[in-house]
């Protein structure tokens, strides 16, 4: 155990450099490294909360509210475990998709304050699941979930296989009052969506309002896979600068990820035809008042609510249409468990 906690105060020590230049030479090698490290720091109470089989049906039992989870939440850590924690997100995210991140767990002590201590709201209530045996060859898998954000990354020999579904939400999404009044982590996903809506003439306006009520939140749920047939205005209908402007929320939903992981899914969507991707509204264009967008291309969706609480708390998801979770993985993993059995 000491050797461990050795290797863990190391492994802290750099994570806490903050380098620009650890998130531009992320890897799965240095995720691997990451979370063996933390691995190797927990004792074995612990190790046996935060592990699971790779085809346990945890991996896929995601949600983003308040709730029991499984996994080793960050409260039952010891300071340094914590650190490394921390260091597994910074492996996986993004530099601004790891302060979007850790923003949203800090607001469970606004919310916490903004409700007068009626419900219980805690930053270290957020649990940490590794599935499989993280190495640089396997299958294997990890999540970061809790109240408004679900991190979710399956590794297949070597490769992120997949970084959805990702799940980040806020709540207040624009602080109103105290020390961190005018804080919105999800600013961006909200201006961006506003910025093209604003941008259409009248004839794509009509187009592209799908409800005059916002819906109580999004619709493609935990639960759901099959997303609504792609409502709304198509890029193809778009001029290129509206087209860029949606293609900048796109960016702004992948940039969450590293930016190897972020230029595939770019990469991957273009693939499938830019032309099919849809842009639809629903609920009020004012601020302060509930709305929703929704971007739908053939192998995704981007969806943003922000209804609830006068319309100062927002969900906003990405999911893969063909690969939440690395879709074919857990096929795969049994037949390659099959063959070593042989």
């Amino acid at each position: 155990m000491r050797q461990s906690k050795r290797l863990a105060v190391v492994l802290v020590c750099l994570l806490a450099s903050g380098t620009t230049a650890y998130y531009q030479a992320q890897s799965v090698p240095a995720m691997t490294t990451t979370v063996n490290a933390f691995l190797a720091s927990l004792s074995s109470a612990q190790r046996n909360q935060a592990t699971f089989e790779f085809s346990d049906e945890e991996r896929l039992n995601w949600h983003f509210i308040p709730r029991v989870r499984n996994g080793l939440p960050l409260k039952e850590m010891e300071p340094y475990q914590r650190q490394l924690a921390q260091g597994m997100l910074v492996s996986g995210l993004s530099q601004s998709g790891y302060i979007k991140a850790t923003t949203i767990m800090s607001l469970e002590k606004v919310l916490y304050e903004l409700e007068g201590g009626r419900r219980t709201r805690d930053p270290q209530d957020y649990y940490f699941s590794v599935f499989g045996t993280p190495s640089d060859t396997g299958t294997w898998a990890w999540r970061v979930e809790g109240h408004h954000l679900s991190v979710n990354f399956s590794i297949d020999d070597g490769k992120v296989a997949a970084s959805t579904p990702s799940f980040f939400g806020a709540n207040p999404a624009e602080v109103k009052e105290g020390p961190l009044k005018g804080l919105r982590p999800l600013g961006r996903e909200e201006d961006l969506g506003r910025e093209l809506l604003a941008a259409l003439d009248s004839d794509q306006r009509q187009s592209v309002m799908i409800a005059p009520e916002a819906p109580d939140d999004i619709l493609m749920r935990p639960e759901q896979s099959e997303p609504e047939p792609p409502k709304g205005v198509a890029a193809a209908d778009m001029t290129p600068d509206q087209r860029e402007m949606l293609f900048n929320i796109v960016r702004e939903y992948t940039s969450n990820m590293s930016p190897e992981e972020a230029a595939k899914a770019v990469e991957t969507i273009r693939e499938a035809g830019v032309d099919q991707i849809h842009f639809a509204w629903a609920g009020s264009n004012m601020r302060g008042e509930g709305h929703y967008y929704r971007v739908q291309g053939p192998t995704f969706i981007i969806e943003y609510d922000n209804i609830q609480n006068s319309a100062n708390h927002i969900h906003s998801v990405w999911r893969d249409l063909t690969n939440d979770f690395g879709a074919d993985l857990l096929s795969m993993h049994y037949k390659a468990s099959h063959r070593r059995a042989e």
